[in-house]
C-alpha cells in the first residue's frame, strides 16, 4: 500500500474517533486529488469539487438544478439590448481566515473585479500565478466578449459586453467565476507568497479548509459566519481513494457516506444492500474519441469516417458500462435542449471502412496512437478497457493502434496542446446550455487556444458560424435550430467518435439526508445533513 494511501486509510477513522460526539461529520470518498484550489484553472471535476465547498459566486443554479439564482449578488439588471449587466451584491457577506491571513473587510466588488482580471488582463499580477491557462474563460470566448468590468461602488458592478450572449448567466454561475479575495492576494503578493491564495485558499463558501493532504484527504470545517446559515454537518473530510472497489468497500463498512463513479459490476451487490440507496439520473455527460484532426491522416474526414464505421459501439458500450450509460451519437446529451433526433448514426461496417481507407490512400491500413485516460470519470467508467475494444476493431481493417497513457493531468495537458493522434475524453456540463458543449468542446477559438477544450483541434468554419451566431441570439427556437444543423455538420466531419452517454450514479448511505444529485455532476454538501445513529 502506498504511503499516502495508508496515511488516508488510518487518517479518515483517527479524525472521526477523536470527534466531538455531538459533531456531525460527513466523509465523502473522492476519486482523485484536486490540481489546486483555483477553479479559474482548473477543467476537471475532480479539482472543482474540492473548490465547490470553500467559494461563491456572484449568481449559482439552484441545488439539484440548473436554473441561475442570485448568490453573492442579491439581484441583476439587463439593459434592453442584453449588453449591459448590473448587479447588486450582498452586504455583509463574510471572507474565511487562515494561518496566512485574517481580513480587515466583508466581499465587494473590488473582488468580483479581481476575480475577472486575473483572467482576462496579462497586466495582471495574479494572471500566471498557478498557471496562465484560464481554459474556460477563453474557451468560452469571454475575453472578446467583455468590453468592461467596473466597481459602480462598494456592492454594485457593471459588465458591459460587446454584443449580446445568450448564455451569459449561465455561464457566470460556473465554477470558473469563483470570487476570491483581492485582500488576501495583495497580501499573498506583498508577502512573496502569491501562490498560497490558490493552495491555501479564503473563500465566502459554507466550509473552509482546514487541511489538505495531497492523494490523502482534504478536511473542512462549516464556516460559522456563512451568509445563507451554517451548515448542518459540522465537519466534512474528502477521503481521496482512486479504486471504485475501495469507495465501495468504504462505504459498505461506514468510512465514507457517499462515493462517486461506482464501478457497473458493482451496482448489483449496491442495490442489495439495505444500509445503501443508490440515486440515479440521465447524465448530462458526453465520452468520446476526439481525431487530431491537424495531423495526418486526421485530416482526411474520410479516414475519421472509416474509423466510426470500424468501431462497434453497441458492443463497446455494452461490455464496459453495463447498463449505465447509451450509445452517442451527438456531441450533446439526449436530455439537453436542441438535441437533433434526425442526425444518423455512423453504420457499423467493417467492409466499407476498409473501402474508405483505401479510397483515403492506405489500403494496407495505417498505424497510429490511441490515448487511453487513466483514470475513471463520470463519462468513462474504464478508458483502457474501451481503448483495448477499440484496437480489436481497427486492427480488423489493418489498422495498428499503440494505447498510450500518462498520469492525469500530464495527459489534460498534452491532449489540450494536441499531441496526440487519437485520445480518449469527455465532458459533464456545466451550465445546462447546448454552447457549453458544442463551441466550448468544438469551436475555433478552443480549437486556436494552446490550453482549449477542443482537443480535435477542428475548426470548421461552417460549424463555427452556426453556433457563434446560437451565442447572440437570444430565441431560444432559433437557437434550437442553429444547433440542430451544427449536429448535422458534426455528424458529417466526423472529429469524434462520440461513445457514450453515462447515467449518473451515486451510491450513498441511508443516513444521509437531503444529498442532491447535480445536473452537472458536481458534490455539494451545503444543505445535506447526516442522522447519527
Amino acid at each position: 500500500m502506498k504511503k499516502s494511501a495508508l496515511f488516508a486509510a488510518i487518517c479518515v477513522p483517527a479524525f472521526l474517533a477523536g470527534a466531538p460526539l455531538a459533531a456531525k461529520t460527513l466523509v465523502y470518498c473522492s476519486e482523485g486529488s484536486p490540481e489546486n484550489f483555483y477553479p479559474g484553472v482548473n477543467t476537471t471535476g475532480t479539482s472543482f469539487d474540492a473548490a465547490e465547498q470553500i467559494y461563491n459566486r456572484i449568481v449559482e443554479f439552484e441545488r439539484g438544478g440548473t436554473k441561475v439564482v442570485p448568490s453573492l449578488a442579491e439581484k441583476w439588471d439587463v439593459s434592453a439590448d442584453g449588453t449591459v449587466y448590473t448587479f447588486t451584491l450582498r452586504k455583509g457577506v463574510k471572507w474565511h481566515s487562515n494561518k496566512n491571513f485574517k481580513p480587515t473587510r466583508d466581499m465587494n466588488a473590488d473582488d468580483i473585479v479581481f476575480m475577472f482580471e486575473r483572467q482576462w488582463k496579462e497586466e495582471n499580477p495574479f494572471f500566471k500565478v498557478t498557471s496562465p491557462n484560464h481554459s474556460y474563460f477563453n474557451d468560452m470566448g469571454m475575453p472578446k466578449l467583455l468590453k468592461s468590468v467596473e466597481k459602480v461602488d462598494d456592492y454594485t458592478v457593471r459588465i458591459t459586453l460587446n454584443q449580446p450572449e445568450a448564455p451569459f448567466l449561465a455561464n457566470m454561475a460556473m465554477m470558473w467565476s469563483s470570487v476570491q479575495s483581492k485582500e488576501y492576494a495583495d497580501a499573498m503578493m506583498k508577502a512573496g507568497t502569491p501562490e498560497k491564495i490558490d493552495q491555501e485558499p479564503i473563500g465566502t463558501g459554507p466550509f473552509y479548509l482546514v487541511q489538505y493532504q495531497k492523494d490523502a484527504i482534504i478536511r473542512y470545517k462549516a464556516f460559522p459566519e456563512y451568509w445563507a446559515g451554517k451548515a448542518k454537518i459540522d465537519d466534512l473530510v474528502f477521503s481521496i481513494t482512486p479504486d471504485a472497489s475501495v469507495r465501495w468497500a468504504k462505504l459498505q463498512k461506514g468510512e465514507c457516506h457517499v462515493m462517486p463513479y461506482p464501478n457497473p459490476a458493482d451496482l448489483e451487490a449496491m442495490k442489495k444492500d439495505p444500509n445503501v440507496q443508490i440515486l440515479e439520473q440521465a447524465g448530462l455527460n458526453v465520452g468520446y474519441l476526439a481525431y487530431q484532426t491537424t495531423k495526418k491522416p486526421f485530416d482526411d474526414v474520410r479516414v475519421r469516417k472509416a474509423f466510426n464505421m470500424a468501431m462497434n459501439k453497441k458492443a463497446i458500450v455494452d461490455a464496459v458500462f453495463l447498463g449505465s450509460g447509451v450509445p452517442a451519437k451527438n456531441p450533446i446529451p439526449p436530455s439537453m435542449w436542441s438535441y437533433n433526433e434526425s442526425v444518423k448514426e455512423d453504420e457499423f461496417n467493417p467492409e466499407a471502412a476498409k473501402k474508405l481507407l483505401a479510397e483515403a490512400g492506405y489500403p494496407n491500413g495505417l498505424e497510429t496512437d490511441l490515448w487511453a485516460m487513466p483514470v475513471q470519470r463520470p463519462y468513462n467508467p474504464n478508458a483502457r478497457r474501451i481503448a483495448e475494444l477499440m484496437q480489436a476493431d481497427l486492427a480488423k481493417i489493418g489498422v495498428k493502434a499503440e494505447i498510450k497513457s500518462f498520469e492525469w493531468g500530464e495527459y489534460r495537458k498534452r491532449a489540450q496542446a494536441g499531441e496526440h493522434q487519437m485520445a480518449q475524453l469527455g465532458w459533464t456540463g456545466d451550465n445546462g446550455d447546448p454552447d457549453n458543449f458544442l463551441h466550448t468542446l468544438l469551436g475555433c477559438a478552443s480549437a486556436q487556444s494552446a490550453s482549449g477544450s477542443n482537443i480535435a483541434k477542428w475548426c470548421h468554419k461552417p460549424f463555427d458560424d452556426l453556433v457563434t451566431k446560437a451565442k447572440v441570439t437570444t430565441d431560444q427556437a432559433e437557437r434550437t435550430k442553429l444547433y440542430e444543423q451544427a449536429q448535422l455538420i458534426f455528424k458529417e466531419q466526423a472529429p469524434w467518435f462520440t461513445v457514450a452517454h453515462a447515467v449518473q450514479l451515486k451510491p450513498v448511505r441511508k443516513e444521509v439526508v437531503d444529498f442532491k444529485l447535480s445536473p452537472f455532476g458536481r458534490h455539494t454538501f451545503y444543505g445535506v445533513d447526516i442522522n447519527s445513529k
